[in-house]
């Protein structure tokens, strides 16, 4: 889907312009073109980028064949920059980054996305409703696209708190095996996320900087704004790595201490029998009544008097250890 926004220098909205229309809009710097490439092929892409706005070849190349970490490139008349966006599925702890890639001239924008990203609808939207987001020049319509990305995170970011939270609470109640894949999924999603955030982070701080031709400085405080939100998240995200890994020592110490309950009770009743599986072995001999007249041996009395040894004993022995451990 190819989508245009047009407001003229005499304060005149137009959307139903076509793109071979935009050459001459071109000409007209007074006015603020926004043409949005949506899930179009590269062999749509391609004229328009390269015959009628005159974009390097490299940086056609980025923004079509090649998928980047967020970045900017300064070409003088215009810059090339990289964003993402996130999505985040809390049934899989996945997280994916949807990469946007804009051109910023000094009286347009151009914005292609390979998958539908809703801040960029959103910001449409919004220019629609309201014309005032279009008189105040490309840089302002910037600013919105990269606040709306950067706000798209916080929501992922809460997700994966409550799900941390979650996790921890099932730790100590009924820590499963299969809780060590969710810990592990977490561990990817924040790291994905952190690998994402730092260099979007330093693309708003040079934003920030105001030192491109085509952004006006009075607009750096705008673009340092969304630089201190991606720091605050790249914060949280450091703290949330943290949690993780407390979770996983957390359940990896649970596990073990149930381990070591296990092994207790085993050893406890192994202890408890042991005594019997003598008895019971001694006197399963058959060695001697054969050679040595021992009747006592295998008499009434001594039966009943091993019985009640071997009733006797294991309780006995419990509660000696019982008292052993008491003590």
């Amino acid at each position: 889907m190819i989508r245009i926004l047009y407001f003229s220098g005499t304060g005149e909205f137009h959307t139903d312009v076509t793109p071979e229309a935009l050459a001459g809009l071109l000409q007209d710097e007074s006015g603020l073109l926004w043409l949005d490439l949506r899930e179009e092929p590269a062999e749509v892409c391609m004229p328009i980028l390269r015959d009628t706005f005159n974009f390097h070849p490299l940086a056609i190349d980025d923004a079509l064949e090649e998928s980047h970490v967020p970045k900017i490139d300064d070409w003088g008349a215009y810059l090339y920059m990289v964003l993402h966006a996130v999505n985040y599925n809390p049934q899989d702890n996945d997280i994916t980054t949807l990469e946007l890639d804009i051109f910023v001239g000094s009286h347009y924008l151009v914005t292609h996305q390979t998958t539908p990203l809703s801040a960029v609808d959103r910001v449409w939207t919004l220019c629609q409703r309201d014309e005032r987001h279009l008189r105040q020049g490309v840089a302002h319509l910037l600013y919105q696209l990269a606040d709306e990305l950067v706000s798209d995170y916080m929501p992922a970011v809460d997700d994966i708190d409550v799900t941390i939270d979650e996790i921890e609470d099932r730790v100590f109640g009924n820590p499963a095996p299969d809780i060590l894949e969710q810990i592990f999924g977490l561990k990817r999603a924040l790291l994905t996320l952190r690998r994402i955030i730092a260099p979007q982070r330093e693309v708003l701080n040079k934003l920030g900087r105001g030192d491109y031709a085509v952004i006006p400085a009075a607009y750096s405080v705008f673009f340092r704004d969304v630089y201190d939100h991606l720091v605050r998240l790249y914060d949280i995200v450091d703290s949330l790595r943290d949690l993780v890994g407390g979770t996983l020592d957390t359940y990896l110490s649970v596990v073990s201490n149930r381990m070591n309950g296990v092994m207790k009770t085993l050893t406890m009743i192994t202890t408890v029998f042991m005594p019997i599986s003598f008895l019971a072995g001694f006197f399963g001999m058959n060695f001697f009544q054969p050679f040595v007249a021992l009747p006592a041996w295998t008499g009434r009395t001594a039966f009943v008097a091993l019985l009640l040894l071997m009733v006797l004993l294991p309780g006995g022995m419990y509660l000696w250890m019982r008292k052993r451990d008491r003590t």
